[in-house]
């Protein structure tokens, strides 16, 4: 099984950017499942339903998200519903939407950090709940970890290693070069990066951000006024379907004009 995991999408630049490369990478290396982060989809920040049909029509088969999922209040109720779209598993009882599905064969969940983040449920514990309560599920499994330090998502893969097909981590925008198989057949990679301009800071208008450390002063951040060309990071995972060990991980970086 062949699974594509495309970093965090950033606006339209993102979006249009998944729209043409997408097809092309699913044909060309034979992917199965395509996830993508899609909390930043939206304007820079949050999700909304016609953006997150735009990336499913563009060939995406599950969107996970992260902190932003709130940002847009439009998508809340479609939480619950039919559209392929996940929360983080290890928000509290009682939030809306699922932290999980099953979609072409394999487990995709989604979590939270803690470290410099949100204040939520404990994430490795979360995961470890999930995977002895859930007694039907496929032997491949895919997290989706959005977080801030590299550490912490480092270590979640070390923490699934052998119960977990593949840990890898978004949030940043910035990809690292760690990707590996750990011992027991885990995949991991600490950050994909993201789907967004080039020219600007983590996706974001480089003068609005450097306002914003200047001054101290809180603003919303717009997506870079120059919105081409755009980066597209991802990662290809090569998963063994009889046992969920994966076989192989390597970066797919692209750039659109």
């Amino acid at each position: 099984m062949k699974v594509l995991v495309i970093g965090d999408v950033i606006g339209r630049p993102g979006r249009h950017a998944v729209k043409e490369l997408l097809p092309g990478l699913r044909k060309q290396h034979h992917v199965d499942l395509v996830v993508a982060n899609a909390e930043n989809a939206a304007g820079g920040l949050g999700l909304t339903l016609d953006t997150a049909d735009e990336l499913l029509s563009s060939g995406v088969d599950v969107l996970t998200s992260g902190n932003h999922i709130w940002d847009e209040k439009e998508i809340i109720p479609h939480l619950d519903g039919e559209a392929p779209i996940l929360r983080p598993l290890n928000y509290p009882l009682g939030v809306p939407g699922r932290g999980y599905l099953v979609r072409n064969g394999a487990l995709v969940v989604n979590l939270l950090g803690r470290t410099f983040m949100t204040a939520v449920d404990c994430p490795f514990r979360a995961m470890d709940r999930l995977l002895s309560e859930l007694k039907d599920r496929p032997p491949v499994v895919i997290v989706d970890l959005h977080a801030e330090a590299t550490s912490e998502k480092g270590a979640m893969g070390w923490h699934l290693d052998g119960r977990a097909s593949a840990v890898v981590g978004t949030h940043t925008h910035v990809g690292t070069v760690d990707a590996r198989i750990l011992p027991r057949g885990t995949a991991c990679i600490t950050d994909v990066g993201m789907v967004g301009p080039i020219f600007s800071v983590i996706g974001d208008e480089p003068e609005a951000v450097l306002t914003r450390f200047l001054t101290q002063m809180p603003r919303r951040l717009p997506v870079a006024k120059q919105s081409h060309p755009v980066v597209f990071n991802s990662v290809l995972i090569e998963i063994d379907l009889a046992t969920g060990r994966s076989l192989q991980i390597a970066r797919i970086d692209k750039e659109l004009a």
